[in-house]
């Protein structure tokens, strides 16, 4: 037997002054609270701000993909 599944995609911006990974982390978490079945993401964009020649800030754009669930 063969298992079908539909998933949508979200395009979602995740910030952090810290990293890459906590961005990713945080558009995951907020994305969690409104939408179930979270499955996989995929980072489409990598930005940052410089301040006083430092990395301040990340932003990274992600797709999440989420199972669609039929009742």
């Amino acid at each position: 037997m063969t298992t079908h599944r539909t998933y949508k995609k979200l395009e979602i911006v995740g910030t952090s002054p810290t990293s890459i990974e906590d961005a990713i982390q945080s558009a995951i978490t907020e994305t969690a609270v409104s939408v179930s079945n979270l499955d996989w993401f995929e980072v489409t964009e990598t930005r940052g701000h410089i301040v006083n020649n430092k990395v301040a800030h990340y932003q990274v754009t992600i797709k999440i993909g989420f199972r669609i669930e039929n009742s």
